[in-house]
């Protein structure tokens, strides 16, 4: 079945990421946001006004790459920074009105993308069992030896 695990697994997850990422560029290029930024809209979205390391870890982006993206969304006038009362020497990010709108007016857009598009024919048991197995090898993968 498996030419190796480390050829088959790695290469067909990585195959799969780049189809995914390359299909998403090409819709959210009509919305003027990448994939990058549109990962952060959403969890802005799902979790509320986060500081930058917070937003850091649920978005999984690094430092630099992260404020590379939440300066061009700054730009844009999709996110706001302002001051965080908690801890004077950080800020906190969140979406403005405009971010706000841009998200609802995308989120049936991706999540048709990946109902209809991406997951055609891929029963949601399917779905269920091979996001189950990811999340192992996921989480096999992140353990330090």
């Amino acid at each position: 079945m498996f030419l190796s695990l480390d050829e088959s697994i790695g290469f067909m997850t990585a195959q799969t990421h780049r189809a995914i990422i390359r299909l998403l560029t090409a819709h959210l290029k009509t919305y003027q946001i990448t994939p990058e930024q549109w990962t952060v809209l959403k969890r802005l979205n799902e979790h509320g006004d986060l500081t930058q390391k917070e937003l850091s870890q649920v978005a999984e982006k690094d430092k630099a790459t992260l404020t590379r993206i939440l300066d061009l969304l700054d730009r844009k006038k999709l996110i706001k920074r302002k001051q965080n009362d908690q801890d004077k020497r950080s800020f906190l990010v969140g979406l403005t009105e405009t971010g706000e709108q841009l998200y609802e007016t995308v989120k049936p857009t991706i999540e048709k993308l990946f109902s209809k598009t991406i997951a055609d024919g891929i029963s949601e048991e399917e779905l269920e069992l091979f996001y189950d197995v990811l999340t192992r090898l996921r989480e096999n993968s992140s353990r330090s030896y």
